[in-house]
């Protein structure tokens, strides 16, 4: 499979695992200082218990402005929002938090990633953003295809 491999072809969970530990192999990604005490959202109980989350989140995140033209924080956080356990009551959707959302753009724009979009407003993913993700995705597809060789 030549060039023409877009993030579109390849499964988003190891597409986000290898993105996420790219970024972390880089170290160029800003990770504020509460990534280990903050909690991910008003439904959550504890924060999250893997130490690269914010990392797995920023990639996450990259591959879902990606996919379309923009995205603001409003709606990563209903993307990445969950059912709150209401005790007795039924559970109902909550959104996640937007302050970890904000930083996971702010921390994709520093490193050039995303930019914001002044017309539509939101952020959109930036010329070298797309090289980059569409690099990783061709590395997951050529992994895969080892993989099937393997068997």
């Amino acid at each position: 499979m030549g060039g023409g491999i877009s993030v579109r072809d390849v499964d988003a969970h190891k597409f986000i695992q290898t993105y996420s530990q790219f970024l972390k192999r880089q170290g160029k990604l800003p990770v504020p200082g509460w990534v280990d005490t903050v909690k991910t959202g008003v439904s959550r109980e504890l924060p999250p218990q893997s130490e690269d989350w914010f990392y797995v989140r920023a990639a996450a995140v990259a591959r879902h402005v990606y996919m379309r033209k923009t995205v603001g924080v409003g709606r990563l956080r209903k993307t990445h929002g969950t059912a709150k356990n209401r005790g007795v009551r039924p559970s109902h959707h909550v959104d996640a938090s937007g302050s970890v959302d904000r930083k996971v753009l702010q921390a994709l724009e520093k490193i050039g990633v995303v930019e914001q979009d002044e017309e539509k407003g939101g952020r959109r993913i930036t010329q070298s953003g797309q090289r980059d993700l569409d690099r990783i995705a061709q590395t997951c597809a050529e992994a895969e295809e080892e993989e099937e060789d393997d068997e």
